[in-house]
């Protein structure tokens, strides 16, 4: 048996504090981060909870420009293609979003899953074997929180082709990408969604508050 922490008032107040901070960041200051604040930020990640302790989630750092150059092409393409599909004000409102930090982000992962893991022996996974997938957005979210409490940014981009990504990166056939992350200082910070400041959906979880 161990002896757990206590947890007090006090410490709760912060822990909803982060909650209310953890924000998607679109717009990064170029200032590097440091390797070894990252290192720590990956050790918290892999406290994280996965199915059947398979640890499933496999990080790429993405530092190679033309790399960086052809995630930035992918998103270009896929952006175009979501943007035929609104039309009107809709359409004009989407255009003035922005919606990634590729150019600007001193550090970027591509974040995938391994499927073909042995490890965990299969352990809570038979009838749903998506369990995989949702360990590795476990393992995004700790990621995420542990930056904020950081004072770091991280932004998920998800307008990407996730089969060309895994190409770019040479990834194995059986690893799928679950995040495409960005991450570093924020240039601005905000705690409503900045697709709420923007107009584009209403924040039901801000009712009510002052």
């Amino acid at each position: 048996m161990s002896t757990p922490p206590v947890f007090d008032d006090s410490f709760r107040d912060t822990l909803g504090a982060l909650f209310a901070w953890r924000r998607d960041v679109r717009r990064f200051r170029r200032e590097p981060v440091s390797d070894e604040l990252v290192a720590g930020l990956l050790d918290l990640m892999q406290l994280s909870p996965s199915v059947g302790h398979s640890q499933p989630w496999r990080w790429l750092k993405v530092d190679d420009p033309e790399q960086r150059a052809a995630v930035q092409a992918s998103f270009s393409r896929c952006n175009a293609d979501a943007l035929a599909e609104y039309e009107g004000e809709r359409a004009a409102l989407y255009v003035r979003l922005k919606l990634e930090g590729l150019r600007e982000a001193p550090v970027q992962f591509a974040v995938l899953c391994d499927h073909g893991t042995a490890q965990g022996h299969g352990l809570g996974r038979r009838t749903m074997p998506e369990m995989l997938d949702y360990s590795v957005v476990a393992a995004i979210t700790q990621f995420w929180l542990a930056a904020r409490a950081h004072g770091l940014g991280l932004g998920w981009v998800s307008i990407l082709d996730p089969a060309e990504i895994a190409s770019i990166l040479s990834a194995p056939a059986n690893w799928k990408l679950i995040g495409y992350l960005c991450l570093g200082y924020p240039a601005e910070e905000h705690e409503i969604p900045e697709l709420v400041r923007a107009g584009w959906e209403s924040d039901r979880r801000l009712t009510g508050r002052s």
